[in-house]
């Protein structure tokens, strides 16, 4: 029987916080997100003797970190053949490195705290069932090797039962990376938490700095405006996963948001490492214990309107096991940003004490450990551990604000103005057609508003106008969810934020 939650959130009960109690309190930095990044850096910045608060909307990992696959590798999809070619040899190999050595940063802090997080060494392995992309990934191989990542690249005859192959389907090639890892990533998170002061269901609403933007280092603090109360900082960390400022930055013009689904089969076969497919339906594959995680079904937040993706993956499941049995389904939202990189480093060039990690893709394990030791070791004026060979790469400042930026903040300002709190009620005989369990938009009195009708009949209806940019929102059927496909924000069927970049939820009855 299906249950939406994830094997991670059911296994691992993390202790709860208290909220913000404090009308105002100084500090001298403030990480927004209690997911692995921003945990990670605030114990990094700990170790360096900065006095840190840690503040979570929701709880402790139950953002993306909660809901992941959770491998911890390198091997990043058809990635370092892209990085060569368009960044250079020496911005490819930064990055390699840095997941590397933080895959090898995982292992240490494991042996040195003694975590019991089922942290195993696994193979990782790309693969396609084509035979016109074994040549990609064969120039893949070639580039890993470029860089310093121990591979092999396999042919066809190398995919069988008897040389480790582990998938119940042949393929046409794979790319396997060595010394990659996984591991149950709320069990880590749990004993990293420990001993941080950390208030959960404190949402951060704003962001103001106190002093003129172009104060020296030293002087210029900032106000982190709470549900909860306020907190003056010399630092401030973007650990939430997509920066719900819209300037400065302009992160919203580089990173949009997609989902991915994932199922926890028993009764099916151990596979022997963890296995992405590059072809369209991109299947993957790992086991945890004696659970097989089948992901796939990818799409851009706000464009699944007719449902259906864990179907796919059970008719998958049942085609490939007939014997598995589900125990668990769950969906998980990842930031992407356009030129395939994650974002890590300083917010933007007039705000030098802020700092966002971000984009990480599907990769937010060796990512989250990368931005932790930039973002700390930037706070501390100390050098990169993990990113030792330099983290340009991941700087937020290639990204430069286009010249029509005064028109684009105008038309924000225009969508914004359309924001205005408005009640409104609907007569029911203007939503007859929505029938129970259903939602969809409707006109009415000119406004979008969305309308789901529960098994009981009752009506939830809110205005389907995002808070983050007045996108329009679109139903989601698989989860019962508003989203944004502009941004990613998504909202429950009585508009409260289930995640951002929205902070504020949606107007209703």
């Amino acid at each position: 029987m299906e249950k939406r939650e994830s094997l991670w959130t059911a296994t691992c009960e993390i202790e709860k916080r208290e909220s913000l109690q404090e009308e105002f309190t100084e500090v001298d930095a403030v990480v927004i997100g209690a997911g692995l990044a921003g945990i990670l850096t605030a114990n990094m910045l700990k170790a360096k003797g900065i006095d840190t608060i840690v503040l979570e909307a929701d709880r402790i990992g139950r953002g993306t970190t909660g809901y992941t696959t959770a491998k911890l590798t390198s091997q990043h999809d058809m990635i370092y053949d892209r990085l060569i070619t368009d960044l250079g040899m020496e911005k490819a190999l930064q990055y390699a490195a840095a997941n590397q050595r933080a895959i090898a940063f995982f292992r240490q802090l494991v042996q040195e705290r003694a975590i019991e997080c089922r942290l195993e060494e696994k193979n990782a392995s790309l693969y396609t069932t084509k035979e016109d992309k074994a040549k990609e990934l064969q120039k893949e191989a070639r580039a890993a090797t470029k860089l310093g990542i121990p591979n092999t690249f396999l042919e066809k005859g190398d995919l069988t039962a008897d040389k480790g192959w582990g998938l119940p389907f042949s393929a046409e090639a794979a790319l396997l990376f060595h010394g990659q890892a996984q591991y149950h990533p709320l069990l880590f998170l749990k004993s990293m938490a420990e001993g941080l002061r950390i208030y959960e269901n404190t949402r951060v609403l704003d962001v103001q700095l106190t002093g003129s933007a172009t104060a020296s280092q030293k002087l210029e603090k900032s106000l982190v405006i709470t549900s909860k109360g306020k907190i003056s900082a010399r630092h401030v960390i973007f650990a939430c996963h997509y920066p719900f400022l819209i300037m400065p930055g302009y992160y919203f013009a580089r990173l949009y948001q997609e989902r991915a689904y994932i199922l926890a089969l028993s009764g099916c076969p151990q596979v022997n490492g963890h296995y992405i497919g590059i072809d369209k339906e991109g299947w993957s594959f790992r086991n945890y214990e004696d659970l097989l995680l089948l992901a796939g079904g990818s799409h851009r937040t706000g464009e699944n309107e007719k449902g259906g993706t864990y179907q796919t993956l059970r008719e998958a499941a049942q085609r490939w096991f007939p014997n598995a049995r589900e125990r668990y389904a769950w969906s998980t939202q990842d930031c992407m940003p356009l030129d395939g990189v994650p974002y890590i480093g300083r917010y933007a060039s007039d705000r030098p004490n802020w700092y966002i990690a971000t984009g990480f893709q599907k990769w937010g394990m060796t990512s989250s450990m990368i931005a932790a030791d930039i973002i700390s070791s930037m706070i501390a004026q100390k050098p990169y551990e993990i990113a030792a060979e330099g983290g340009e790469v991941f700087s937020p400042h290639r990204f430069t604000k286009p010249t029509s930026s005064e028109g684009l903040w105008d038309d924000v300002k225009t969508i914004g103005s359309g924001l205005l709190r408005e009640i409104f009620s609907m007569p029911e005989e203007e939503a007859a057609a929505v029938q129970p369990g259903h939602g969809g938009v409707v006109e009415y009195k000119g406004e979008k508003v969305g309308v789901f009708r529960d098994e009981q009949s009752a009506l939830h209806v809110v205005l389907a106008k995002c808070r983050h940019m007045g996108c329009q929102l679109a139903w989601n059927p698989e989860e019962r969810s508003w989203d944004c496909p502009c941004h990613g924000s998504r909202f429950d069927i009585d508009g409260e934020v289930i995640s951002g970049p929205a902070v504020k939820p949606l107007d209703n009855h």
